[in-house]
């Protein structure tokens, strides 16, 4: 399961102060994934954040008793100055899995060649997308954490492979995904919350949520 206690979030921006969450509690229980509806520029990334670790609350709590991702599509746990086998044999150490394995894996994934024994630094962003992506399937989480929606590159080849993968993971695993558009949720998720001026509104369903998101709109 993935908790939030009593949790608050805001920042400063030189004019006043945004309130993202003001202690806001749920859970999400394993297998039961959830969407959160939140318009741009209110935070969906920040909780998505907190969620995985990434960023701190400011008050409560936040409890993972399960293994969370890192956001689809992040790409900050990269070390420019190593190369990607050195960044993938690295990763999987934390994570206690077999090195040999995960650099396997990301190489047939990635396709990026010689590359893959070249400092992460000197690859295009299309190329460390390629290999954020391919470390978060070979790690295999519990719960997956999307921001506003999946994530692709302009490599059809790594794009078909790395879809497929990511399918299959998904039919077992629990989803949490953010976004402003409904129609992103509805490939993943039953239940949804919506973010409204820092609080979080829980509903059983997605139908129910879209009415609170669609009226504040």
């Amino acid at each position: 399961m993935l908790e939030f206690d009593n949790v608050s979030k805001s920042f400063w921006t030189g004019t006043q102060r945004k309130v993202i969450l003001d202690q806001a509690s749920f859970r999400v229980e394993l297998g039961n994934s959830l969407g959160i509806l939140a318009p741009n520029g209110t935070g969906k990334t920040t909780i998505i954040n907190m969620m995985s670790g990434l960023e701190k609350p400011d008050e409560g709590e936040i409890r993972r008793g399960a293994r969370v991702s890192f956001p689809l599509g992040f790409m900050g746990g990269l070390i420019g100055k190593h190369t990607g086998r050195e960044n993938v044999r690295f990763i999987a150490q934390l994570y206690d899995l077999d090195p040999d394995y995960v650099e396997a894996f990301c190489r047939w994934l990635c396709g990026i060649d010689e590359y893959f024994d070249m400092p992460v630094g000197t690859y295009s962003s299309g190329m460390r997308a390629r290999l954020s992506f391919a470390l978060l399937l070979a790690l295999d989480f519990d719960i997956y954490l999307i921001d506003e929606g999946m994530p692709s590159t302009a490599d059809v080849e790594f794009n078909r492979k790395a879809g497929a993968i990511l399918r299959e993971r998904l039919e077992k695993a629990t989803i949490i995904v953010v976004s402003h558009q409904a129609s992103t949720l509805e490939k993943f998720c039953r239940s949804a919350a919506v973010l409204r001026k820092g609080k979080l509104h829980m509903f059983d369903t997605l139908e129910e949520a879209k009415v609170l998101y669609d009226y504040q709109a």
